[in-house]
């Protein structure tokens, strides 16, 4: 393919800042003679030394981000939220007002995906929509509140897996057996090791376990839903379905309850820059990735709005399934309407596909660590960017990932709304890490559209994205039931004041004696006076420190470059 000349200039002013003020290069000339692979080189000119093999293509790149969703087990998990909040109206009509916002975000999101595919994700895009000044302290906090939402994500998908799982064991004890806190705890923290387990395997196992996952999960939930429509036989009828508003909340007015329903549609359809994190695994993540993003959204968006319309029609009474001796009312569901066997059944798939969740998420996850340790973003960086010689893959970023996911799920055991909080700050802090991007896009004017972008609707969709955002933040700082003691606190708002300690603390520590934000690197491979035939240099917008971290890094190694390259006398 041809070279496109706006890329290849691209590069030539990243190797030589100021040439064009001072009429003359400093001490090198380079001169591109070809460009071969031009539909990559963007990507290569994010400053990256490629260290994944790229083994995702478009079905398991679009399984991975609809995997990440889960939405028939994530469903299954957060129902009682709408139920209580607004009963069946709720669950209906906050899944339809609040999805239309999520899709909104999510388009957002891979708009700039596909303009800056990286491992970082949206906390890259910072260094290209903001000033140089505000670079660093903006890509600091967007990074931080990144980190906690994700470590939140799988924490609280963990501790509803490990609930599905002792839900299901509960159901074949005929519910003469209760797991304590402690036990929920305990294998909780199990399923998180072996999560750490798998994301220890080469990439390759990873894709394809997840090019599979797409298949099943769609199996079972349609193969649920027919099961449940022909076998129940005391279902609520449509006007009760789509117009009953029930608050079990204590919260008045009852309009004001009915929106903590879209908590549940808000932990489901989340996470939409994980597939951005795996962006350097995958083939052509330009097209691929915003592709996955915004198709799987929106599959969930149409399947998740039918599955909600059938647990409605088939859960009888909310107030018996809220009152369930298992605390899972989509499980008790199951079991009205299927029987034991049924019941345990779809109860134990919707553990695996919640757990396939786990696995999903903390790839991400992990790819997060890396990518933000590659900045030098946290504390020991040079510890979690080690890629592991025989899988290939960055163990110590898993194991530090889990890690942390199993110790904010530790405050459990004095607190399940503790616990709670955690499921509410997931949404809350993805969220807002994506929408900081987006607010630059819109104030600073320096988006370069990728191949997947919005066109004239960009504007209106980043503007009700932001807007969205902060109007459900407020919801889910709330506490979802009255009257408020310690026992139903929403603890969100402490974690979320936590980490903005913790990083702006660590900001004034140290992060601003040397953090200048994602560092960007052009390297050159080809044939010159250097004996090792590579050209390294920072593009203009670079700070002097950022030169000091490359020394730390390796940089990008652009490939398929013929390189001439002579003094300057």
């Amino acid at each position: 393919m041809a070279a496109d000349p706006e890329k290849t200039s691209a590069v030539e002013a990243a190797l030589h800042p100021g040439a064009n003020a001072t009429g003359s290069t400093d001490n090198r000339i380079v001169r591109l003679e070809e460009l071969a692979a031009a539909d990559r080189a963007l990507a290569e000119q994010y400053g990256y030394q490629p260290v994944f093999k790229r083994e995702f293509g478009y079905l398991s790149t679009f399984s991975f981000a609809f995997s990440i969703s889960g939405m028939f087990a994530t469903i299954s998990t957060t129902f009682s939220y709408p139920l209580a909040a607004g009963g069946s109206a709720s669950v209906i009509w906050c899944w339809l007002i609040s999805g239309f916002g999520c899709m909104c975000i999510a388009a957002s999101v891979a708009e700039l995906v596909s303009a800056y595919p990286t491992s970082g994700g949206l906390y890259f895009t910072i260094s290209r929509l903001a000033p140089r000044r505000w670079v660093p302290s903006i890509s600091w906090v967007t990074g931080w509140i990144n980190l906690l939402g994700q470590v939140a994500g799988v924490a609280s998908s963990e501790y509803g897996s490990a609930q599905m799982l002792l839900a299901a064991v509960s159901m074949g004890r005929n519910f003469n057996w209760t797991p304590s806190t402690g036990l929920t705890v305990g294998v909780m923290a199990a399923l998180t090791a072996l999560a750490g387990i798998l994301n220890s395997l080469p990439t390759g196992w990873m894709e394809k376990m997840t090019r599979t996952y797409v298949i099943f999960h769609l199996l079972v939930a349609v193969t649920c839903c027919i099961a449940m429509l022909a076998k129940n036989d005391h279902k609520n009828d449509a006007s009760y379905v789509f117009t009953d508003i029930d608050a079990a909340s204590g919260w008045h007015p009852v309009g004001w309850s009915f929106l903590f329903g879209f908590l549940s549609v808000s932990w489901t359809m989340t996470d939409y820059d994980a597939t951005a994190h795996i962006a350097e695994e995958i083939q052509d993540p330009e097209h691929k990735a915003p592709w996955a993003i915004f198709v799987a959204m929106a599959c969930v968006y149409v399947l998740g709005f039918l599955f909600n319309i059938v647990l409605c029609f088939c859960m009888g009474s909310p107030s018996a399934i809220l009152a369930s001796p298992m605390e899972q009312p989509v499980a008790q569901i199951f079991y009205d309407s299927l029987g034991k066997a049924g019941g345990i059944v779809y109860t134990v798939c919707a553990f695996i596909l919640l757990q396939f969740i786990c696995f999903t998420a903390l790839q991400a996850l992990a790819r997060t660590v890396f990518a933000f340790s590659r900045d030098r973003l946290l504390p020991f960086s040079s510890v979690w960017i080690r890629i592991n010689r025989f899988t290939g893959t960055p163990l110590y970023a898993v194991w530090f990932s889990v890690f942390w996911c199993i110790a904010i799920n530790l405050i459990g055991l004095g607190s399940y709304a503790a616990i709670e909080g955690v499921f509410n700050i997931t949404s809350i802090a993805l969220d807002w890490s994506y929408v900081i991007p987006i607010i630059c896009k819109l104030m600073f004017n320096q988006f370069e559209p990728g191949p997947w972008h919005m066109g004239k609707f960009s504007v209106a969709v980043n503007v009700w994205s932001v807007l969205w955002t902060a109007f459900v933040s407020v919801i889910f700082f709330f506490p979802t039931t009255r009257p408020v003691v310690p026992d139903n606190m929403n603890y969100a708002i402490v974690y979320m004041a936590f980490i903005l300690l913790c990083a702006i603390v660590y900001w004034y520590i140290r992060g601003k004696k040397f953090y200048v934000g994602p560092i960007k690197e052009v390297v050159i491979e080809g044939h010159g006076n250097d004996s090792d035939g590579v050209v390294m240099s920072s593009p203009a917008e670079s700070f002097n420190k950022e030169r000091e971290a490359s020394r730390f890094y390796s940089a990008c190694l652009v490939t398929s470059f013929k390189v001439k390259i002579a003094d300057d006398i």
